[in-house]
C-alpha cells in the first residue's frame, strides 16, 4: 500500500506497523495466564505419577529382594535366609560369602531405592546342632517423606504375598491390587 496518497492509507501504514511492532500488553498477559492455568494442573498432576512410579518401583524392589532371599537360603543353607540388605549385597572384588552374597545392587544394599526406606526385620531363628538358622523374615518398604516420595507402605513376609500400609508405615494388613 503506498502511504503518500491519502491520509485514510497513512493511518492504515502506521497501524500496521504498530501492530507489526510487537505484542500488546493485554495479549501478554492472556498468553501468560494460559501458562500458569497449566503449570497448575500439570504440577500436581506429575507429582501423583512420580508418586505412584516410586510405590510400583518399591514392590519390584521387594520382589528382587525376595529372590535373592531365595537364592541366599539355596546358597547358604546353614544360615538360612540374611537378616540384612548388606548380606544379601556386599562386595563384588572378593568371592561371595553369608555375609556379603553378592545377591542385590549396590543401591538396593544401602536400604533406599527411589524415595523409599527398605529393610529385613522380624528375623526368626532356630537353633539345630548348635547352629542358629534364620527361617523366617519380613521385608519392608515404607516412603522417606510420607505423602512426598510415597503414600503408602509395604510389606512380604518370607514366602508371601506383599501386602500394604496405606498410611504408609509398616502395619501391612491390606492385600496390593
Amino acid at each position: 500500500m503506498n502511504c503518500k496518497f491519502s491520509k485514510l492509507a497513512r493511518r492504515r501504514c502506521s497501524t500496521d506497523r504498530t501492530n507489526a511492532a510487537g505484542f500488546t500488553l493485554m495479549e501478554l498477559l492472556i498468553v501468560i495466564s494460559i501458562i500458569v492455568i497449566l503449570m497448575l494442573i500439570a504440577i500436581p498432576t506429575a507429582n501423583t505419577i512420580r508418586k505412584h512410579t516410586d510405590e510400583v518401583s518399591a514392590q519390584k524392589s521387594l520382589q528382587t529382594i525376595e529372590q535373592a532371599e531365595s537364592m541366599y537360603e539355596q546358597n547358604y543353607p546353614v544360615t538360612g535366609f540374611a537378616c540384612t540388605l548388606t548380606a544379601l549385597g556386599g562386595e563384588t572384588g572378593a568371592p561371595p560369602s553369608a555375609t556379603s552374597a553378592q545377591l542385590l545392587n549396590g543401591q538396593l544394599t544401602t536400604g533406599v531405592k527411589d524415595g523409599y526406606i527398605f529393610n529385613i526385620t522380624n528375623c526368626v531363628k532356630s537353633t539345630a546342632n548348635n547352629s542358629e538358622r534364620v527361617t523366617s523374615y519380613t521385608l519392608t518398604a515404607t516412603p522417606a517423606t510420607v505423602g512426598r516420595t510415597g503414600d503408602r507402605g509395604f510389606c512380604v513376609e518370607a514366602g508371601g504375598p506383599i501386602k500394604m500400609d496405606p498410611a504408609g508405615g509398616t502395619n501391612c494388613t491390606q492385600m496390593v491390587q
